[in-house]
Parts: structure tokens; C-alpha cells; sequence
């Protein structure tokens, strides 16, 4: 544990129910509370200071990568306060750090507001599941939620491969093996082949970031593991094409036919600010492959797949619109925020009057 020169900073911002903090170099200091941007007024980090930061919170290899590519990710431990992921980076030629706060006890499911069908997601035994959204959706906390149910109901081996390790896991039904990207193994890819002889149930990547990843993923899908990542994508029906798009024209429909057989679920979310004002809760998309999920894929119709999911309701699934309502009408957001949020508002503003449409007509035809 470590005791850097910003503590203050990132303490004041812990109490405050910071997720995020914006340390740049000649600038003010800006915390991001509940997905609003707040300045810390009276303090401007100057180049002293940055220098500092650096040698208290960064090994050698972080600063030869940030010297290198003008980027460093890695993890600090700050003494009394938290873990925080940390990106150290360049902008205008000038010093720049974000820190996310990584909160030390792993969530619950419940607990962070997520569909009950997420928990029943997580027994599957095989098979990749996604969790898809943007920057700060809140994707590496939804799949830390899913692997602590793991833990708590089922026996399994879990392998983990972060850049950086975020939460902690402590062996309860479950047994852990979490591998750090440069201390642990030389990349993503190196060590999702690796895995494989490593006696996994379960097979945790960071993110799929391309083509090779997700070729391992298939196969250890295809010999009855489950593997589970993330995508920086905003829905379901865009996380399957941004799969694709790893590939040559030539080679997509395997890839595609092969997704038809391995793909369990997709699970895309983003936050919204609550009625109360105070905290986040989770809005989410969530496609399960269903007979008819399937034969969308197998037949090339994934301009379907989100009229699919709307009438899949029975199955587990909801569309962000379906998940916005409910979070409406059970006062858990206003009705301005879900229309902000919502990916087709104006039939979000006719369901909030009452009027449904027939999505689920002619899925197939």
C-alpha cells in the first residue's frame, strides 16, 4: 500500500461517491459524481506536482510505456482510501491522469439494481456472454457481479485475464486464478490460448479487442467452456456486427454461423441518474439466444434481432426501452432522463402514453 501526494484528493472524492477523477496538469481537478462532472475548486496540479504523482503511484514499466506510446494503464492501491484503476496519458503535451474508483467488495446482482435474469444468465455452463456500453457504463462491474454470484451458488474455476486486475476475489464455492496482462502473462491473446489447458470452467477476458481473441473464444466456447467479455458497443444488435467486423467479408458468415452456435447471451447497459438525484441505476438490453435468436443469425436477419428481444420477454430478454419503462414506472428515473437515454424515444414517448406496438409480427418473414 502507498500513500501518494494526491490522498486528500482522492479521499474527498470517495466520500463524495466519486466514480471517476480528472487530474490534469496546469488544470483543475474533476470528479465525476452520480455521471456529473464536479471541479475541485483551489487546487491545479502543477508540473512539481504531476512529476511526483508519477514516482509515488507508477513502477518503471509504466513510465517506460507512458514515455514509449504516451499511454500507461495500470492499478494503485492508495493507503486509507481504495483501488483505483489508473490511465496515465498525454494531452497537449502535458500530463494527464484518470482514476476509477474500484469499490473493495465485489456487488451483488441485486444490490446494484441489475434484471434477476442476470443471475440466471450466470448458471449457464457454457457458451459467451457479452457485456456490452460505453465508457463508464458500468460493464466491468455488471461482469464482477455475475462472477460473485459464481462464487456464492456454483463450484467452478474461474480464470481471469485484466489489464488491470480491478476487483478481488476471494475463493468461496469457486476457485480463482486472476492474471494481470505484464506482471502475469505478455498479452490477452497469449493467455486465452493458455487457458485453455488450464482446466477452466469459466474464462474471463477484459475486453475482446480483435480478431484473434475472438477466434479463441469460439473455440473454447465450442469445447464447453464459458467465456465472458466486454465490448465497448451500445446494444446487442451492434455488438454481433462489431464481431463481424473483426473478420474479412470472406470469412463472416462462419463467423457468424458459429456465433449462431456459441453466443449464450448479450448484455448491454448504460446508466441513468436516479429520480432522487442521488446515485445511478442500471438501464439494460438483454438478448438470449433463443431458438429464434439463433435462426436470426444463422439466416443473416440481424436487422431483426432488436424487434426479436422486444417480444422475447417471456425468455429473459428486454430492450432498453422495455427496461427504461419499467425503471419509470417504478419512479427509480423521471421520465425526461429515459426519453435521453432511450434508443428509439419516440416509441419510448408511446409507451409512456400507453401505446404499444405489435413488435413481435412477421420476426421471421
Amino acid at each position: 500500500m502507498a500513500m501518494s501526494c494526491l490522498h486528500d484528493v482522492l479521499e474527498m472524492g470517495v466520500e463524495a461517491g466519486a466514480s471517476d477523477w480528472h487530474v490534469r496538469q496546469d488544470s483543475t481537478v474533476v470528479l465525476r459524481v452520480d455521471g456529473q462532472l464536479t471541479e475541485i475548486e483551489g487546487f491545479i496540479p502543477d508540473q512539481a506536482f504531476m512529476d511526483q504523482l508519477l514516482q509515488e503511484i507508477c513502477t518503471d514499466k509504466d513510465l517506460k510505456n507512458y514515455d514509449e506510446h504516451g499511454d500507461a494503464d495500470f492499478a494503485h492501491q492508495e493507503d486509507d482510501v481504495g483501488r483505483f484503476r489508473v490511465n496515465l496519458h498525454r494531452q497537449r503535451g502535458l500530463v494527464s491522469l484518470t482514476y476509477r474508483h474500484i469499490k473493495a467488495k465485489v456487488p451483488d446482482v441485486s444490490q446494484l439494481g441489475l434484471p434477476p435474469v442476470i443471475s440466471e444468465i450466470a448458471e449457464a455452463e457454457r457458451g459467451i456472454i457479452l457485456v456490452t456500453g460505453t465508457t463508464g457504463s458500468g460493464k466491468s462491474t455488471t461482469l464482477a457481479a455475475m462472477l460473485e454470484y459464481m462464487n456464492t451458488n456454483l463450484s467452478r474455476h474461474i480464470i481471469t485475464i485484466e489489464d488491470p486486475i480491478e476487483y478481488h476475489f476471494r475463493d468461496s464455492n469457486c476457485i480463482f486464478e486472476q492474471r494481470e496482462v505484464g506482471p502475469d502473462c505478455s498479452s490477452f491473446d497469449s493467455a486465452l490460448i493458455h487457458a485453455l489447458r488450464q482446466d477452466p470452467d469459466v474464462i474471463v477476458v477484459g475486453e475482446m479487442r480483435n480478431r484473434r481473441s475472438f477466434d479463441t473464444a469460439l473455440t473454447a466456447a465450442d469445447t464447453g467452456h464459458m467465456v465472458m467479455s466486454t465490448l465497448h458497443t451500445s446494444n446487442a444488435s451492434q455488438s454481433v456486427q462489431r464481431i463481424l467486423d473483426f473478420y474479412e467479408e470472406s470469412e463472416r458468415e462462419q463467423v457468424r454461423l458459429s456465433l449462431a452456435q456459441n453466443l449464450h447471451a448479450i448484455i448491454s447497459q448504460r446508466l441513468v441518474p436516479k429520480a432522487s438525484g442521488s446515485g445511478v441505476v442500471p438501464a439494460n438490453e438483454i438478448m438470449i439466444k433463443t431458438p429464434i435468436i439463433r435462426k436470426l443469425l444463422e439466416e443473416d436477419k440481424l436487422d431483426k434481432l432488436a424487434s426479436a428481444i422486444e417480444a422475447g420477454e417471456r425468455d429473459g430478454m428486454m430492450s432498453f426501452n422495455q427496461c427504461l419503462l419499467k425503471l419509470v414506472n417504478e419512479g427509480h428515473i423521471t421520465e425526461e432522463l429515459a426519453l435521453e437515454k432511450a434508443t428509439n424515444p419516440e416509441q419510448l414517448q408511446m409507451n409512456l402514453r400507453g401505446i404499444f406496438l405489435n413488435s413481435g409480427s412477421a420476426i421471421l418473414g
